[in-house]
């Protein structure tokens, strides 16, 4: 398995970023040839025993699951996984970091 991690910062209006995100930029992903499932987390500060927390790096980091490196790599070069990554500079205010995860045996 492969997985494509998307770690999105912190953006100047959560509210118009969760709305394009939900109602744009996740529907086009979902469009991408290959994917066999997508998993989103929304990030937290740790929390300190003095009721404090740490801020935390990313606001919302996306996991999107190949089955391995040949899919993960056709689907980026895909149409489909072009527009995701085109319509990333139309809401992704706060940054964007990617990577990819492979499983250990």
């Amino acid at each position: 398995m492969h997985r494509l991690t998307v770690c999105y910062g912190r953006p100047q209006d959560p509210a118009a970023f969760d709305a394009h995100y939900r109602d744009v930029h996740r529907p086009l992903a979902e469009k991408i040839p290959g994917l066999q499932s997508v998993r989103l987390g929304a990030c937290e500060g740790i929390p300190a025993p003095d009721g404090t927390s740490t801020e935390a790096p990313y606001y919302l980091v996306a996991e999107l699951e190949f089955a391995d490196a040949a899919t993960l790599a056709a689907a980026l070069s895909s149409p489909e996984g072009a527009a995701a990554a085109g319509d990333l500079e139309n809401f992704a205010t706060g940054g964007v970091s990617l990577f990819v995860q492979r499983d250990l045996v």
